[in-house]
């Protein structure tokens, strides 16, 4: 009984030698050399694996990077010291963007826009959206259950009493997730620098849009006809600005008799307001 178990044991160990030390062997000639400056760059990176860049984590990024298959400039968290870094890493030169942070184009809050049917199903925008639309008479509005806000890794987002988001554009990345989440793309990403905002999507003529919102925009053109620098055209309904004419003179804001074109967060207060074209 002694031999038997004592032959197993010695095939056992012998069994195990070889196979350490051929995974030794291997280890040693199929080895891959990582280069430093994957490191170096991941470094650099912010580390906040949000995706934004459009690879799934920093160092997926860092090794698109260092292989030639992506711009050094796509890293919205890091910003332009990100860009910066790294472009001192590879010698290249750092082609910096301007600051871009989310927006919502939406003022439908829960007094000002029309409820078609009562939502108790799953607390989603998506699962809402999926309902005909969701419950609000506004195609285009934004639904208030928060989908944005829980999809910010940066806490930027916050439901407001009205039933809307607000950003904080000091703490906004641009890293653009809070716009994917949203069913309704009403987020959109724009120029911190560029100060008015629209507060409105819908393209829909003043007569459905006063069916549906207090405050939705009825296409009545006075901000456009009012710009003192011709940096506003209507088109599909709603006033375009050309950003290399605008100069945040406010104009278009205090004209508008719907109070939803925001300066700086907010629509300028006016004294007397314009009866509605």
């Amino acid at each position: 009984m002694e031999q038997p178990l004592i032959t197993a044991i010695f095939a056992l160990a012998s069994l195990g030698i070889l196979s350490a030390a051929g995974l030794g062997i291997a280890a040693r000639y199929f080895s891959v050399v990582e280069d430093p400056l994957l490191s170096k760059i991941a470094e650099a990176l912010p580390g906040a694996n949000c995706g934004a860049c459009g690879f799934p984590g920093c160092v997926n990024y860092a090794h698109a990077i260092l292989g030639n298959k992506s711009d050094i400039n796509l890293c919205a968290p890091g910003g332009n010291a990100t860009v910066e870094k790294i472009a001192a890493l590879l010698g290249k030169e750092a082609s910096v963007k301007e600051r871009e942070v989310a927006r919502v184009r939406c003022f439908g809050h829960c007094s000002a826009v029309v409820s078609r049917s009562a939502y108790t199903g799953v607390q989603t925008c998506k699962a809402a959206d999926l309902l005909n639309g969701g419950q609000k008479e506004c195609s285009y509005g934004c639904l208030g259950l928060g989908d944005c806000v829980k999809a910010c890794p940066f806490g930027a987002m916050i439901m407001g009493e009205n039933g809307l988001p607000s950003i904080d554009e000091e703490k906004c990345t641009g890293c653009g997730i809070c716009a994917l989440e949203c069913p309704k793309r009403i987020i959109t990403l724009e120029k911190k620098k560029n100060r008015v905002i629209l507060k409105c999507s819908s393209p829909e003529n003043a007569r459905v849009v006063r069916k549906a919102c207090a405050v939705g925009c009825t296409a009545c053109g006075l901000c456009a006809k009012s710009c003192p620098h011709k940096a506003l055209s209507m088109q599909n309904n709603l006033p375009v600005w050309d950003w290399s004419m605008c100069e945040n003179c406010t104009t278009c804001s205090e004209v508008c008799p719907r109070d939803i074109i925001f300066f700086d967060g907010a629509p300028i207060p006016k004294a007397k307001k314009k009866s509605e074209s």
